[in-house]
């Protein structure tokens, strides 16, 4: 790739997508034919790469036996030739519906333009003929046409339902085209495409509105995205259609894999151009993943084999047009305003399910918890209170222990204690400090001789003593241990192994990343699930800063910072979920998180995220932190996941067990990922 052509987002597998609601006069060919090219220049301006019109928009749809009419198919013929000569110097492939005749009879059909050339006309599959349609008394179904060529505005195109195109210089650019009904039908014609290869599905439709109709589109865009695996942009007729008896709304809508990339503005009087970058690259990837896309294929006999694929040349533009999609900076936190509470209820009780099960299950009289007054245990310890709540047990058979050491803050021990208090647990303390300083003499560390000496030895020693007090507490006291490391410190390999705070008898946050564990402690307070001593508490330890406190320091020197050492969590989250997720290349995972975090401005945050803690990242320090994640991810962590305890899933971003979503070898090399970030990503 390069990196001067990394800002360009063809480079990274994205197709810019259009709906269109061009202007409409009823039997006004000439009118109609204007508009439509009128918009084809402004998609053009827009660096638009396939323009989905509304269903019969040369002719308009609302004009019933008009469509009989020799007079009105002859200027249709005239406007769809005028419309291809100007498309010669446009950009976009535009999807234009026209009435077409074919061998003495009609078709509603689908003509794809595209650079002064018509690349195919596809006829409607399914004819709606009840209620307040009509159609089968003007046209035929196309729903058997393959193989077959049709002769429309004084040249010879490929005609039928068995079409695909694809781009030749621009991987990922292959669309198949439907009409209308055809997706309302219980196995539309797109379905077999997507197992064909098509990665964009578009739909030119006229669908009058009736109350509740526009929930319904939005439903079938969303699921024929998501069962195909696929986008899907779908392009109603708009305004200006004839009311005699119906009335239009011009919705439009732009889906990918279940996600709505953009939505159009209904009853518009101006003509309307919704436009989103599809990343096919994510759609490819994922059906990689999903094997029972391709056992559907096999099962319907190999579906490419049953269509034709147009091929032809784009010419799509290598330069910076920047990205029209929403990119969400927290990937793992919920951001839905309308399901927000009940994302985040799912996500905390996944977690109190969890453990509500497994301390069934093995019968023990406690849990036990070491609670540092940091988010993680913060977070276990509030989903072990709210088992205790479900099972009907007392707070106090959870045990929680703080374990001050050499570095540990009086803020955070004292948050520790009071959230015990406040959550009514058995609370102790156990000085680890005389057990530390015994082991490093034992072991001739230089510390013990007084030397300030604070290596990995020592840094360790503490957290594993930590955890040895834990195991032989629940020994002692017929338990289990808790653990409380997330899935963000197993990702950057950010745990002591073994005996250290990779190991427990259960994890509650196994599968619940940093950026995750914050926004459910928030919600946590926001929703009222403890009281208000405890959520002025859970507020203190949100605004703490994240440290393993385990170097001492001066009054003059700061805080052991763990970001200052592996990278902000937001970012190591973001690369986290766009490689374990999707599988894709370091490069575009910058090219994303760069228009993601680039301008704290731009773009939405979480629903109550503070304005305080908003930031925003330059390129060059994403790829600073990104190589530095790589590494640790690919290159000497793996050991650490291979050998998790249990912990349930929480998110559809994955898990790191290797029971569950990632599996990888413990000795694997980092270099493909890393080479890749070095030679596609510029350095400054």
């Amino acid at each position: 790739m390069g990196s001067k052509t990394f800002y360009s987002m063809h480079r990274h597998g994205f197709v810019r997508v259009a709906t269109s609601t061009p202007r409409v006069k009823p039997a006004d060919v000439a009118f109609n034919r204007d508009s439509v090219i009128e918009e084809a220049k402004r998609a053009d301006a827009a660096n638009v790469d396939l323009v989905v019109y509304p269903e019969l928009c040369v002719s308009s749809y609302a004009i019933d036996d008009l469509h009989m009419q020799d007079a009105l198919l002859g200027a249709v013929d005239e406007a769809v030739a005028d419309i291809v000569a100007a498309s010669e110097t446009l950009s976009p492939v535009l999807l234009i519906g026209a009435p077409l005749r074919h061998s003495g009879r009609l078709y509603n059909c689908a003509i794809v333009v595209a650079r002064g050339e018509i690349l195919g006309v596809v006829p409607k599959s399914f004819l709606p003929n009840y209620r307040e349609y009509y159609e089968k008394r003007w046209f035929a179904h196309g729903r058997d046409i393959a193989g077959e060529i049709i002769r429309v505005a004084g040249r010879e195109a490929p005609f039928g339902s068995d079409l695909i195109f694809e781009a030749s210089d621009l991987p990922g650019f292959v669309f198949h085209v439907e009409i209308c009904e055809d997706y309302w039908a219980p196995i539309p014609p797109s379905s077999s495409a997507a197992l064909a290869g098509a990665t964009i599905l578009a739909n030119l439709s006229a669908s009058n509105i009736v109350i509740g109709k526009s929930d319904d589109r939005h439903m079938l865009c969303r699921a024929q995205s998501t069962r195909a695996v696929a986008a899907y942009a779908y392009s109603a007729a708009a305004p200006g259609e004839s009311t005699t008896d119906l009335a239009w709304d011009g919705q439009g809508a732009i889906y990918e894999l279940g996600d709505m990339m953009a939505e159009a503005g209904r009853f518009s009087l101006e003509p309307l151009l919704t436009v989103a970058d599809i990343d096919t690259g994510r759609i490819l990837g994922e059906r990689m993943r999903f094997g029972t896309f391709n056992d559907a294929a096999d099962h319907l006999g190999r579906p490419e084999h049953d269509f034709r694929r147009v091929t032809f040349e784009h010419q799509p533009s290598m330069d910076d047009i920047g990205l029209i999609r929403p990119v969400r900076r927290f990937p793992y936190v919920p951001n839905r305003k309308s399901h927000l509470d009940q994302d985040c209820y799912e996500a905390f009780n996944i977690q109190v399910e969890g453990l509500r099960r497994r301390l069934e299950a093995t019968g023990s009289e406690h849990m036990v918890i070491g609670v540092s007054g940091g988010l993680d245990s913060t977070h276990a310890l509030i989903v072990a209170a709210k088992a205790c709540d479900r099972l009907g047990l007392p707070r106090e058979t959870i045990l929680g222990f703080t374990m001050p050491g050499f570095a540990t803050g009086e803020a955070t021990k004292g948050n520790a204690w009071k959230l015990m208090n406040a959550l009514g647990i058995k609370a102790e303390e156990i000085d680890i400090r005389p057990a530390a300083t015994q082991m490093l003499s034992d072991m001739g560390h230089p510390f013990a001789g007084g030397e300030p000496v604070y290596d990995v030895a020592f840094e360790n020693v503490q957290a594993g003593l930590r955890t040895d007090y834990l195991f032989r507490l629940a020994n002692q006291r017929k338990g289990f241990v808790i653990g409380t490391g997330d899935l963000s410190e197993l990702a950057l390999g950010w745990c002591t192994y073994g005996v250290g705070d990779q190991m427990s008898h259960y994890n509650v946050n196994a599968g619940v990343p940093k950026t995750l564990i914050q926004y459910l402690i928030r919600w946590t307070v926001s929703s009222g699930q403890f009281d208000a001593e405890t959520d002025k508490i859970l507020t203190s330890i949100l605004n703490t800063e994240i440290s393993p406190e385990l170097v001492p320091t001066t009054e003059e020197e700061e805080l052991q910072s763990t970001e200052d050492k592996i990278g902000p969590y937001e970012l190591n989250d973001f690369f986290l979920f766009h490689i374990m997720r999707y599988g894709l290349p370091p490069s575009k995972v910058a090219f994303l998180c760069w228009h993601a975090w680039k301008d704290v401005n731009a773009g939405l945050w979480p629903i109550g995220f503070p304005e305080t803690a908003r930031k925003q990242y330059d390129l060059a320090t994403i790829r600073k932190w990104l190589e530095s994640f790589l590494w640790r991810f690919f290159a000497f962590s793996q050991f650490k996941r291979s050998a998790l305890p249990n912990g349930p899933k929480v998110s559809a971003g994955g898990s790191l067990s290797p029971r569950g979503d990632w599996r990888a070898p413990s000795d694997a090399s980092a270099q493909p990922w890393l080479d890749e970030l070095r030679r596609n990503v510029p350095d400054a």
